[in-house]
């Protein structure tokens, strides 16, 4: 599944569009794939820019710190991500199956690329599940949050959220549930491949495993007295 998709980002993550320019684009897609194979903690601006075969002072132009580049490329993603979400629920009804498919989204493969700008999606997906803690478990979250800079990953919060609401109107925690469901998914991907025991997974598939385990913890959660899950 490929999109040919472009978002507005939030102009405070930036100093200059790296949309704007073919060195930007590069600069990010070459960002993506460093900190998925470096990691953040070992990744630099001066490798970035060896990468690109350019200069620091060339990264500098675009992004003030490594802290607000990640914060740029995690913003593309939850933009992306929430995308996904109202493409693929547009023609679904229900909202017991909405909640499905949203759990599917969390968990999926996503693919090797997203459009024209050819950003490494399943990178970015790796990067999300062991980074983006990173930008806001930092003393000046609250700060940083003035600007509004995690607004799509808020957005894409507030999607689920309503679609819990649709479910259950009486359940009186959906943007709670909604930000822990996305947060558990993170974190028992990662759990599954790196500290197994920190998970009940016995089938063997990380995947299989998570959708099972969100499915449950969601509609237990939120089921209401007259229905199933």
């Amino acid at each position: 599944m490929e999109f040919h998709v472009s978002f507005h980002l939030n102009e405070k993550v930036y100093l200059k569009d790296p949309e704007s320019s073919e060195v930007g684009k590069q600069l990010v897609k070459a960002a993506i794939e460093l900190i998925y194979e470096l990691g953040f903690e070992h990744f630099t601006f001066k490798k970035l820019a060896l990468q690109v075969n350019t200069t620091e002072a060339t990264v500098y132009r675009y992004f003030e710190n490594k802290h607000r580049l990640l914060l740029y490329i995690l913003n593309w993603y939850w933009s992306y991500m929430e995308f996904l979400v109202m493409f693929k629920l547009q023609n679904v009804a229900d909202p017991g199956q909405k909640l499905h498919v949203i759990i599917e989204l969390l968990t999926q493969e996503l693919p090797q690329s997203a459009g024209a700008l050819n950003y490494n999606v399943k990178f970015l997906n790796q990067i999300i599940i062991s980074e983006s803690s990173k930008v806001y478990l930092v003393k000046e979250v609250g700060e940083i949050n003035k600007s509004e800079v995690f607004k799509p990953y808020k957005d894409l919060c507030a999607t689920i959220a309503q679609v819990i609401t649709e479910y259950n109107p009486a359940y009186p925690y959906p943007r709670s549930l909604s930000s822990t469901l996305i947060e558990t998914a993170h974190y028992q991907q990662f759990f599954c491949s790196y500290l197994p025991r920190l998970t009940d997974n016995t089938i063997g598939d990380d995947r299989a495993f998570v959708v099972s385990f969100l499915t449950d913890l969601l509609f237990k959660s939120i089921r209401k007295s007259d229905s199933h899950g």
